[in-house]
């Protein structure tokens, strides 16, 4: 998606200087991804090596009037790079309209070509190069790299091309699909349906293009694939055979990634289960190992055929040995990372507590076993250790492997980091990560939709790339659909992090759905994609519950349901207005997940007021019970379509997996309907009443509602509700005790429910605090007197800010008056990362802990305060982990000339620890909330928030005066004076 414009003076290392003076080309050239999906700029298209349909001077015709351009190879060169040349061959057909020429011959190809070939392994590209003199000095001998350059007069009967020259065979392999990409053929045309862009001209800019990866190893992990990738595949494959595993191995390849973790449960064993697999990764140019607690290139599930005796190495290692030298032995020489260690049998843990010397021991001796097997040192073959969950905690307790192994961190499952290197701490072996967008584990599995915000997945890679993790980023991504946008942009990122900067991640969603759809839409189509993963990430389905959305506090429920019905609408016209060739690909990456978390969380809120309701005595439970079990039944019907219409069923079993009824943290074998309630209702009308706030029903006996209080900035209203316990109509009076508390209606007739709106006459009531009662009788002769408390606060004329309004006041965090960067840095603010608004974080984050106070780095609010009186400052933030592993991570808070207070952010992925429930609270919800107290004068505070520990991301802010139950995602933003 970048480029690199200058030569790594130090391949393999990382260059500051470099790494800074490409960064203007790189960032420049980020927009070229979307240029083929539609026409491009003037200024575009006059950037080396893009293709448009307008030609600019001396550009290169790569489709001219509907004739494609020939693709040449060396039949000498690799097999990865001759199939992805007739995968070339095939694109430009597509787009085209017509069968492009493939040769491996010297034959005449026409006035232009496309060359392809990899430096040193096709006579055809060296020859070229040295007839040329085409400078290779910033390509060859660098890991992946290429160049894309218009030629003239390469070889007789040709007058110009364009060349497509690699380092090695993934760099070609690169150039390649990185041309497919600018034609207009997008990395999921088949995996996503995405039609290629058809185009009767095309032409390739003159100049010179380079490129080249930040991250050496960059891939996916399959992973969970049970029942929806599993049945898929038996469905149209029979098994995970070779010829299932060419399709992921093309995608990758697409996305210029280069890495895999196979899939391995059900089980499955990538090397055993089609000796095939192995050979074709091979020759396409994929490196595959295996995963986190597989070591030795053997799959757990082999254990089982081949193992003898337990797996446990203190009673059996001569078995384990001999096991785990088949795995190198089977490799043949093949190019491979060489996972180390070991865990528990299915991805336990080994022994309770820590086992640091038996791990070392297992370590030591698996790697005499490869240098034994390799007939080299054991360094000369790369190898990883992951320090995923409790071996992180070996790592931090002093356990150390041999410097050429790559450290290879993990996230806590849930997308936050758990651990990165000190900055600048070089190692031969460099550092790792380990990411997830689907998990199957505590608090709950997450693996039916994509549930990932881009912004929070950039924002944890950018920090492990400042903190120099450079040799491996890899992500599990479940059944690989639907999670189609965060894998394009995960594997974007790691090809060129310097480049993924914080206009990177804006701009990403529109220019991935132009590279999808076009750009007519994209920037419509980027706005669905970054609201949907938004709204999911702000509780995922599978831990949606009735419980979930407040149906009694600030109107929670019906905000959120709200949300998902103008996203769900706002869809559905736009997909009325693409071309019907889009259809295919629309359903699965914007339609489906929008329309099915929408009518999810409907349906989750419907059975919320199936079950108040029906302990409230309200005829109308049992319509919410049946209006669930409809909202349950599209569920499947959306599925269906899924997978029995789109493509003409090509994804049959892609959806199936189970998300509705999850009682703990494993799945339900199916879909379960959420628990209803039934009520038997009377013929006759009875009257009954429920207040805002409140669950209870009303009458009670020798007891009465209370209400919150009113106020005229936060509540200046509230809702009394009079409603049918049973068939029949009933009426009612309402009337309130004082003038200046009116009632609306006053009297009505109810069928099923009748709001009623309190509301005060503000200008007639004087400051302070008062009492007013509403009578309700009904025409069945019941009698409700709700108690409305109503404070009037001082104006406090002339303060600014953020007023108090309703007991609080909530803060946006981007909403600032004032920011003070600290030195040498900048508080950047994140669109869109968050639950409610954006996030705000200090960049860069690889420096020393700031001193707060004084004039440092801090960002200020100012409130308006009803009262003097303590209160309670509730900071949410995304749920960073003490990455660092220095005891916490700071910030702190002060208001007006108050000292600052530190806060310290705990969370612990570790059972056990203190600080595990936290944790656990922090990823349910997405956010963990840290509380400080403080005093407050009455009208004009200013609050500050201080920078003390990088990499924390604050979201919002909460002053409350008037702790009160609230809904799972706080308060709206309040009124700013």
């Amino acid at each position: 998606m970048s480029a690199v414009a200058t030569p790594d003076p130090c391949p393999g290392k990382r260059d500051g200087g470099a790494r800074r003076r490409r960064r203007a080309a790189t960032i420049a050239l980020a927009l070229l991804l979307a240029v083929g999906a539609a026409p491009a700029t003037a200024a575009e298209c006059a950037r080396p090596a893009a293709v448009c349909e307008r030609a600019v001077a001396g550009a290169l015709p790569l489709v001219d009037d509907g004739a494609p351009a020939t693709v040449l190879a060396d039949e000498a060169d690799f097999p990865g790079v001759l199939r992805a040349a007739r995968d070339l061959q095939a694109d430009l057909s597509a787009v085209a309209g017509a069968e492009a020429a493939f040769s491996t011959t010297a034959a005449a190809a026409g006035r232009s070509a496309i060359i392809v070939g990899t430096l040193g392994r096709s006579p055809r590209v060296d020859r070229i190069v040295r007839a040329q003199g085409i400078d290779t000095g910033d390509v060859a001998g660098r890991w992946e790299a290429y160049l894309v350059q218009v030629v003239e007069d390469p070889e007789p009967g040709i007058e110009r091309a364009l060349l497509i020259a690699g380092a090695d065979r993934r760099g070609t392999i690169f150039g390649i699909y990185e041309l497919s990409r600018r034609i207009g053929v997008s990395p999921w045309s088949w995996w996503a349906d995405v039609p290629p862009r058809r185009a009767a001209s095309l032409h390739a800019a003159p100049g010179r293009f380079v490129d080249a990866p930040g991250v050496k190893y960059r891939g996916i992990f399959i992973n969970d694939e049970d029942p929806a990738l599993g049945g898929w595949i038996r469905e149209t494959y029979g098994s995970a055979n070779h010829r299932f595993y060419e399709r992921v191995f093309q995608l990758i390849l697409r996305h210029k990634a280069n890495y895999l973790w196979p899939a391995m449960w059900v089980p499955r064993a990538f090397y055993d289960d089609d000796p095939r697999n192995a050979e074709l990764a091979d020759e396409m140019g994929v490196v595959v190992a295996t995963t986190h607690h597989e070591p030795m290139m053997r799959a757990h599930a082999e254990w089982e055929t081949y193992g003898e005796g337990p797996w446990d190495y203190t009673r059996n290692p001569a078995r384990l040995q001999e096991f785990w030298r088949g795995g190198i032995e089977r490799l043949q020489g093949r190019e491979a990372l060489v996972t180390l260690g070991m865990r528990g049998d299915g991805d336990e843990a080994m022994t309770e507590g820590t086992a640091i010397e038996l791990l070392e021991r297992i370590v030591a001796d698996q790697r005499a076993i490869i240098a034994d097997v390799t007939g080299r040192p054991a360094a000369e073959t790369p190898q990883v250790w992951a320090l995923y969950k409790e071996v992180q905690d070996y790592f931090d307790q002093g356990m150390r492997v041999p410097e050429d192994v790559t450290l290879l961190f993990a996230d806590d499952n849930w997308g936050n980091v758990r651990r990165l290197p000190e900055p600048g701490a070089a190692r031969p072996g460099s550092y790792g990560v380990y990411y997830h967008f689907d998990y199957v584990g505590g608090p709950r599995n997450y693996k039916w939709l994509n549930t990932t915000q881009l912004e929070r997945a950039w924002e944890q890679m950018r920090l492990a790339w400042a903190h120099g993790v450079e040799r491996m980023w890899i992500v599990n991504v479940g059944d690989i659909k639907p999670m189609e946008l965060p894998i394009s942009a995960f594997l974007d990122q790691a090809w060129n992090p310097d480049a993924a900067d914080l206009a990177w991640i804006s701009n990403y969603p529109e220019h991935w759905a132009a590279e999808q759809f076009g750009r007519a839409h994209a920037r419509e189509i980027g706005e669905i994609l970054t609201r949907y993963t938004q709204y999911n990430a702000r509780r995922k389905p599978e831990l949606l519950s009735p419980d979930t959305w407040s149906l009694l506090h600030d109107g929670e429920a019906e905000r959120v349901i709200d949300d998902w019905d103008a996203l769900e609408a706002r869809t559905l016209a736009l997909g009325e207005r693409l071309p019907a060739r889009h259809r295919d690909a629309w359903y699965q990456l914007v339609e489906y997940p929008v329309l099915a978390s929408a009518n999810l969380n409907r349906l989750y809120v419907a059975a919320a007021r199936n079950r108040l309701y029906a302990a409230q005595g309200r005829a109308s439970a049992n319509r919410w019970a049946d209006q669930t079990r409809r909202l349950f039944a599209r569920d499947a019907e959306l599925q269906r379509v899924y997978e029995r219409e789109v493509a003409g069923g090509k994804w049959i079993h892609m959806m199936s997996q189970p998300r509705i009824g999850y009682t703990h943290w494993q799945q339900p074998e199916r879909n379960v309907l959420p628990a209803l309630a039934e009520v038997d209702v009377p013929t006759r009308g009875v009257t009954g009443v429920a207040v805002e706030g409140d669950a209870r029903p009303w009458p009670q006996r020798a007891a009465s509602p209370r209400l919150a209080p009113l106020d005229p900035v936060g509540a200046p209203t509230r809702e009394v509700v009079v409603y049918n316990r049973g068939a029949s109509p009933l009426g009612f009076n309402a009337r309130s005790s004082q003038p200046w508390l009116r009632v609306s209606p006053a009297r009505a007739e109810v069928e099923d429910a009748q709001p009623l709106e309190l509301a005060v006459d503000w200008a007639e009531l004087p400051e302070g605090e008062h009492e007013a009662v509403v009578a309700i009788l009904g025409s069945d002769r019941t009698e409700v007197y709700v108690q409305v408390p109503v404070r009037k606060p001082p104006a406090h004329r002339g303060a600014r800010g953020f007023v108090e309004g309703d007991g609080v006041v909530a803060i946006e965090a981007a909403h600032h008056a004032r920011a003070v960067p600290p030195p040498g840095g900048e508080w950047q603010v994140i669109p869109n990362l968050g639950r409610t608004l954006s996030g705000v974080t200090v960049w860069p984050a690889t420096g020393a802990a700031l001193a707060p106070g004084g004039d440092g780095a801090r960002l200020e609010y100012p409130l308006v305060m009803d009262a003097a009186g303590e209160v309670e400052v509730r900071v949410v933030l995304s749920p960073t982990l003490d990455f660092r592993n220095r005891g916490g991570l700071r910030y702190a808070v002060s208001v007006d000339d108050e000292p600052p207070q530190l806060v310290n952010v705990r969370l612990d992925p570790t059972p056990g620890d203190r600080d595990f429930r936290a944790w656990e609270h922090a990823v349910i919800d997405s956010v963990h909330v840290a509380i400080s107290r403080h005093h407050v004068a009455p009208g004009a505070n200013t609050l500050k928030l201080w920078a003390v520990d990088p990499g924390l991301v604050f979201q919002r802010i909460e002053v409350v005066a008037d702790p009160r139950p609230r809904g799972t995602l706080g308060p709206v933003e309040s009124r700013r004076r």
